[in-house]
């Protein structure tokens, strides 16, 4: 498949517009992705290693496509920190910050998987048992004398010793490789398993992957054994079913609001598609095309009473929204996911969530009031009144 991708910052909108109106030979599908942390990657290191002929903004014109095609093997190449998330980023101990954030990369990276032939030390490096000097020394290894062809191969990498290779050969997938499991998640150390049930059925391990009606007749716990229980069977089977699945969503393309370019295209009322880019305490920024954030009030979120924004959206979710007020001067933009967002600025109570019956010996615990209506212009604006006042 064929796709452009455009990058969601200055002028994204104008160059969407541009592109579509080229006549092109063919179909191709065009897709607005985050561009956050872009100059970041552009300015480093890394960059300049992997491109250092190129101009700065050429390096963020092909991370912005890489983006498309493997985001997260290219966002690995970015300081977590530096897309610039998170209402209090800049007020918490950095330090506990940082580890926080690669804590939840590597974990992403390892739920994934990652092709050993084809990924860079920057991606490398986020596998258990593996770091920066190990992801290095693969990649020179691999420059050096070709593609990986079995898992066993990464033995032969320097400083690579069975340890590192028992924690970390389960996450590096070796597709088109001599051995059919090496492309899995299932374990080198499960292999003669895998053989096993083939050869009870009297089918290679290559047929098992490939019938489904084989795998239908295998009996989990005829396999189970002391070390390996029911519980590890079942994931090696599920494994069998889809090897090398990629747990992540299938990728669907998003697209802006029509004739929306710029808030004085907005209009109260408008029901627009939104990409949520931030969560706070007291609700969330959605993107909505016109290169400015609209804010969607806590109380605005859903139909009923939310303590937490978070329990609703998440940054990246893609949502449908309700223009309510557009302010071109201060440049903001009020916005609603409600169906019936006027009901709490008339004042309707949204529907509280059902709380636990107190214990007994207790009083019943008071009903938690709703959040104000936005007072879009500022969330603390009646709290700097009354200060104002006194």
């Amino acid at each position: 498949m064929e796709a452009i991708a455009i990058g969601n910052g200055t002028a994204s909108r104008e160059t969407e517009a541009l592109v579509k109106g080229l006549e092109l030979p063919r179909a191709i599908l065009l897709v607005v992705v985050s561009e956050a942390g872009a100059s970041v990657y552009s300015a480093s290191e890394v960059a300049r290693q992997e491109f250092p002929d190129l101009d700065v903004s050429v390096r963020g014109a092909v991370s912005i496509g890489r983006r498309l095609m493997d985001p997260l093997a290219e966002l690995v190449k970015i300081d977590p920190k530096s897309i610039g998330v998170g209402q209090y980023q800049h007020d918490v101990d950095q330090g506990e910050l940082k580890r926080s954030l690669e804590d939840v990369v590597s974990s992403c990276v390892n739920a994934v998987g990652v092709e050993v032939n084809t990924a860079s030390p920057q991606l490398l490096a986020y596998v258990s048992g593996l770091g920066p000097a190990l992801a290095k020394a693969i990649v020179t290894w691999r420059e050096q004398n070709g593609p990986f062809q079995d898992r066993q191969q990464l033995l032969k990498v320097p400083r690579l010793g069975p340890k590192a290779f028992e924690q970390a050969a389960g996450f590096l997938r070796i597709r088109g490789g001599v051995e059919p499991l090496d492309a899995s998640a299932v374990h080198p150390e499960s292999y003669p398993l895998v053989q096993a049930m083939a050869a009870d059925l009297g089918a290679t391990v290559s047929d098992l992957l490939r019938d489904q009606d084989l795998r239908r007749r295998l009996e989990p716990q005829r396999f189970v054994t002391q070390d390996k229980g029911l519980p590890t069977i079942t994931d090696i089977l599920g494994e069998l079913d889809k090897p090398g699945r990629d747990p992540r969503q299938a990728f669907e393309a998003f697209a802006f609001a029509e004739g929306v370019h710029e808030m004085k295209d907005l209009e109260p009322g408008m029901r627009l598609p939104g990409i949520v880019t931030n969560v706070t305490n007291f609700g969330a920024f959605v993107d909505v095309g016109v290169h400015q954030d609209g804010l969607v009030h806590i109380s605005q979120l859903a139909e009923r009473f939310v303590s937490d924004p978070h329990q609703v959206v998440k940054v990246a979710d893609r949502v449908m929204v309700t223009v309510l007020e557009v302010d071109l001067a201060r440049g903001r933009i009020a916005l609603s996911m409600r169906q019936n967002p006027q009901a709490a600025r008339r004042g309707e109570k949204a529907q509280p969530q059902e709380r636990p019956p107190a214990r007994r010996g207790q009083p019943p615990a008071k009903p938690q009031a709703p959040a104000p209506p936005p007072a879009f212009n500022n969330p603390f604006a009646k709290a700097l009144g009354r200060l104002g006042k006194d």
